[in-house]
């Protein structure tokens, strides 16, 4: 089965420190798909290369087989692409309909013609407004986006990044600032995102990784240590000498 998002021997450095080493990694058509490790392993390098916000010393990044390296992060969007951030960038002042409808405006390729109000477009507000349903953010949607406890913030931007209709998803640390009391609702939500779209998800939630994922990645010191399913990793000695310590998922 042909990869839908790809690197081959990619690698990043800055001046005489190498941050990504020949990294090869394949995300399936529909995989939800993780990507793990300490602190200072590469992972946000490597994510934001995939997205365009750094470009790589050598190596290539290919979407749908189509080579994607010099793109910028305009035409990876078009392309499929979408990204949560592991912080919030949401329009804070505004409600939350509009941040969501302002993407599916700009998927529709209006956003720059528009003067009025993103939701004010019945067609641009009726799929904004099931985007919101779908998350469970239905009573919200009047709401201004900083308003809203932090973890309905990181919500609305997964329904954000699900309006461009992304064949691709990077979720950067959706849990994030999530109180541990939500964690379990918030994985059910994830669980429940289209099953057409290919999940990455960088996390260091490990409950949530060993729930979510069907295959993990581990990365350290720029490099891939080990990838295989979860039970897979959970076992494997090297990733416990490493990051998950002995005790964790035993």
């Amino acid at each position: 089965m042909p990869a839908v998002l790809e690197t081959r021997r990619l690698c990043k450095s800055f001046g005489a420190l190498t941050v990504a080493d020949n990294v090869n990694f394949r995300l399936e058509p529909g995989a939800r798909h993780a990507l793990i490790g300490p602190n200072g392993a590469g992972k946000t390098t490597f994510v934001n290369m995939l997205t365009g916000v750094l470009a790589p010393t050598s190596g290539g990044v290919f979407l749908n087989d189509e080579e994607i390296t010099s793109k910028n992060q305009a035409a990876r969007v078009k392309g499929g692409l979408g990204r949560t951030f592991q912080i919030t960038t949401l329009f804070r002042s505004l409600p939350v309909l509009d941040n969501v409808a302002l993407a599916v405006a700009e998927r529709s390729g209006i956003a720059r013609r528009m003067w009025r109000a993103a939701s004010s477009y019945q067609d641009i507000i009726g799929e904004s407004r099931e985007l919101l349903d779908n998350l469970g953010l239905a009573d919200v949607a009047a709401a201004r986006a900083q308003d809203l406890p932090y973890g309905k913030q990181r919500l609305v931007e997964i329904a954000i990044a699900l309006g461009l209709k992304p064949k691709v998803l990077l979720l950067d640390e959706p849990a994030a600032g999530v109180p541990s009391a939500d964690s379990e609702r918030f994985l059910n939500i994830l669980e429940k995102l289209p099953a057409d779209i290919a999940i990455l998800i960088i996390e260091h939630d490990m409950d949530l990784v060993f729930k979510f994922a069907q295959r993990i990645t581990v990365l350290v010191q720029g490099q891939v240590l080990v990838e295989g399913p979860p039970s897979e990793i959970a076992k494997d000695q090297r990733v416990r000498d490493v990051y998950l310590g002995e005790a964790t998922h035993a």
